[in-house]
């Protein structure tokens, strides 16, 4: 085969060849507008995902900052009325102790005057110690019975304190649960992390819980908890 018959057969053979690839292999022509237009609803779509969950974590942040507001006015009461049911009690106890003092000093006399009528000689003088002796048993139970009412009177603002302590740990914990609450939240709106948020929801929950019951006298609390925060 000469020289010249063998480029002619290289260029048939070449030109088959790429007549047989296109018939098997068409080319596909990319479309510059349509991958750009994909690309931008496909970051429209991102943005309003990320533009409902800051919604939604605005709102929940908004909604916890005005329902601790609320906790903490009444928790402000609660611990001015926790001062003064403390106060009343050693009020009470200190009055007690006042009482129970008149009262051995008034035993202790009503002891001399029975030791003296016995060794006096003179009826009269026996009378005015009988006297004496019947003013000091009646300031004796006098006594007796104001120290009584002081002690029960302690007792109860001893109650009261508690009662009222057991609802300020109650707002105690609502307050660490929706700062941590408040914590995810923000963290969420940092990262656009859906499954945060709902983690986020938990201590939302339990704290709005704890909160409420401080509010409305529920009788739900958590020792354990409790022993931690106090």
């Amino acid at each position: 085969m000469t020289l010249h018959n063998r480029k002619r057969f290289i260029r048939s053979w070449t030109s088959a060849s790429q007549s047989t690839f296109h018939l098997h292999y068409p080319l596909m022509e990319i479309d510059p507008m349509e991958s750009a237009t994909a690309a931008s609803e496909k970051n429209r779509a991102s943005e309003a995902a990320d533009s409902r969950l800051g919604s939604w974590v605005a709102i929940t942040v908004a909604l916890l900052a005005t329902f601790l507001g609320v906790c903490k006015v009444k928790d402000d009461n609660l611990v001015q009325s926790m001062q003064q049911a403390q106060a009343d009690k050693l009020d009470h106890w200190s009055f007690y102790q006042a009482r129970n003092l008149r009262e051995e000093v008034a035993k202790a006399t009503l002891v001399q005057l029975n030791l003296s009528e016995v060794t006096a000689q003179d009826p009269q003088v026996r009378s005015n110690y009988r006297d004496a002796i019947t003013n000091y048993e009646r300031l004796v139970a006098d006594q007796a019975s104001k120290k009584e009412e002081l002690r029960l009177l302690a007792e109860a603002d001893q109650r009261h304190y508690n009662e009222l302590n057991y609802h300020d740990d109650q707002f105690d914990l609502a307050d660490a649960l929706i700062a941590l609450a408040i914590s995810l939240l923000a963290l969420t709106a940092l990262t656009h992390k859906k499954w945060l948020y709902w983690i986020a929801l938990i201590p939302t929950l339990l704290g709005t819980i704890m909160g409420s019951a401080g509010l409305f006298g529920w009788h739900l609390h958590s020792e354990f908890f409790a022993r931690l925060l106090s």
